[in-house]
């Protein structure tokens, strides 16, 4: 199998933000690598003029995840995202090659779409702070590109609740991986190097208008900054956020959901949301929304996750 890295850049006369784009960091979301390719194309036909600054796409990130049509190539490429020296799975060597391409832009799009039905939504970035996990002062600039994209629903709070997730599973079973940066990928590595970035969830991975989305919100983000000759999108009215407070992990092939869970599905208290191998009931203790329900999960990962409504964005 032969297998490349491929990055497009595309300059404007004008100096601007420098902006990436990324589509098929899991090979089996093709809405992203679609609208990347879309837009490449209104642009060398001339349909699309880039008038400042810079964007670089990326239609597919992990080539052997996507030529396999496999969430993975040999690991999760968007999870313990850095260089590393001595690589030793293939995405290691995406790792080695998308991390300096990052850290060369300002502003991150990543483009993804999720396993069951549900409402397209973006991942945003913590509040500013200055904090050991996760310092950040570009909330403003964050917030501001997410009201534009496209789309009505957020989430926050990943990376908090994930490194909870990491001390909670360390405390459950002795030696298992207690390293919080597991929860680091492409929008977190981007933020570590003085950037924003916003990860779009475009919807259910076949989804038919998937596509479409993905490629608005490429449209929009280079209009919002500044980039192309389009008119500056309007601030997507009826918005709400969701802010994750809690993962639970599948301990065991045997563990099953109550049901087939829609992303963002709120659960009033006492709800069944499923049932672990020994018979044991995991229920709902307030109202809240389940968020990235997995019913494949491997056992040891992620789950699902339950989150809160939040006033932000």
């Amino acid at each position: 199998m032969s297998l490349h890295f491929e990055s497009i850049s595309f300059s404007g006369v004008q100096a601007g933000k420098r902006l990436i784009v990324l589509g098929g960091v899991h090979g089996n979301e093709p809405c992203g690598t679609m609208a990347i390719r879309r837009v490449i194309s209104d642009i060398q036909r001339g349909e699309l003029s880039l008038l400042a600054g810079s964007v670089t796409f990326v239609p597919v990130c992990n080539p052997l995840a996507r030529a396999q049509y496999t969430r993975v190539g040999e690991r999760n490429l968007n999870r313990k995202l850095f260089p590393t020296e001595h690589p030793q799975e293939f995405e290691d060597h995406v790792a080695n090659w998308l991390c300096p391409l990052l850290a060369n832009h300002d502003v991150l799009l990543d483009l993804h779409s999720f396993h069951t039905p549900g409402e397209p939504f973006a991942m945003l970035g913590p509040n500013n702070n200055q904090g050991s996990l996760e310092p950040f002062a570009h909330e403003a600039e964050e917030e501001a590109l997410a009201r534009r994209l496209g789309v009505k629903l957020f989430v926050d709070g990943w990376l908090d609740t994930y490194a909870n997730g990491v001390a909670h599973r360390q405390a459950r079973a002795a030696g298992a991986d207690a390293d919080v940066r597991y929860g680091v990928g492409t929008t977190e590595y981007m933020r570590s190097q003085g950037g924003y970035g916003l990860t779009l969830e475009c919807g259910q991975h076949e989804d038919v208008s998937a596509p479409e989305v993905a490629y608005q919100a490429i449209l929009n983000t280079l209009a919002w900054l500044g980039l192309s000759d389009q008119a500056v999108p309007l601030e997507t009215p009826g918005r709400r956020t969701l802010r994750l407070f809690e993962v639970v992990d599948r301990d065991a092939h045997a563990d099953t959901l109550a049901q087939e869970w829609r992303g963002f599905e709120r659960l009033e208290p006492g709800t069944l949301i499923g049932t672990r191998a020994d018979g044991r009931e995991i229920r709902a203790r307030e109202a809240v929304y389940i968020v990235f329900p997995n019913p494949g999960a491997e056992p040891g990962s992620e789950w699902f996750y339950l989150a809160k409504e939040i006033d932000r964005v």
